[in-house]
């Protein structure tokens, strides 16, 4: 079987789980201390960040995945399953350490990839495409994966970017609970920073397994997002970027 596919099967189970019976577990704070939060501490960003509470690193991974193995296996003593097996005692604490160190870990700024620049000495001066880079998120709502691929472009202001760290770049914010169009407008926001200009754009083209799996549970189903930016505005170089996307090359 396809490794991929057990890997979403395996991963969709546990996180069904999660949202389904999180209302059974206690919270880190209490509702005095949740009432006393002011709003920039509820959210330290704009609608274009990823809504953080101000003490959100104050915890070591250490005490992060001790708090959640407690919490998962009250919820799968919920459910009725005996912690004391062989296959199911040693899941509480591999779920505790893949939510923290694997597929949550985009939300550690100190986790965020060092965007090495150069100079652009060969005056390369057209469009630079990476596309059909793997994306692998969790939707915020439900807490379902999140699995498509992005394209991203950019024109040279005098800088390029090594190209393994686009790829980079797109990991590091599609690790962390997400909403498709904010993801996308992080990726492009990230990338004008490091390149110094405006001329940057991506599109995401993703399935939702809170679409594919449950409610509506349309397995055809996908959902694209685009954020132009800068020359991108334009219709014809936005089409041309476009046109890469669809391009195939001879086999």
């Amino acid at each position: 079987m396809n490794l991929n596919i057990v890997y979403l099967e395996t991963l969709l189970i546990i996180l069904i789980y999660l949202t389904k019976f999180a209302h059974f577990m206690k919270p880190i704070m209490d509702q005095e201390q949740l009432e006393n939060l002011s709003d920039s501490d509820r959210n330290l960003s704009n609608a274009g960040d990823t809504p953080m509470r101000a003490d959100a690193f104050d915890m070591p991974d250490d005490q992060k995945i001790k708090i959640i193995e407690e919490k998962f296996s009250e919820i799968m003593f919920t459910l009725g399953l005996d912690l004391t097996d062989d296959s199911l005692k040693g899941t509480p604490k591999r779920v505790a350490k893949m939510f923290v160190k694997e597929i949550f870990g985009g939300l550690d700024p100190k986790k965020a990839p060092t965007s090495s620049d150069f100079e652009n000495k060969y005056n390369y001066s057209e469009m630079l495409v990476e596309k059909d880079i793997t994306v692998y998120s969790t939707c915020e709502h439900h807490f379902l994966p999140i699995v498509g691929k992005a394209h991203v472009a950019y024109f040279s202001n005098g800088h390029v970017i090594g190209l393994s760290k686009m790829n980079r770049i797109v990991d590091y914010y599609a690790k962390r609970p997400q909403v498709q169009e904010r993801m996308t407008m992080q990726i492009v926001k990230h990338l004008q920073k490091y390149l110094g200009t405006d001329d940057v754009a991506c599109v995401i083209d993703a399935k939702h397994l809170c679409v594919n799996s449950r409610g509506i549970r349309d397995i055809q189903s996908s959902t694209v997002t685009s954020e132009f930016g800068g020359r991108f505005k334009d219709a014809a170089v936005k089409q041309e970027f476009l046109d890469y996307i669809l391009m195939k090359l001879d086999q």
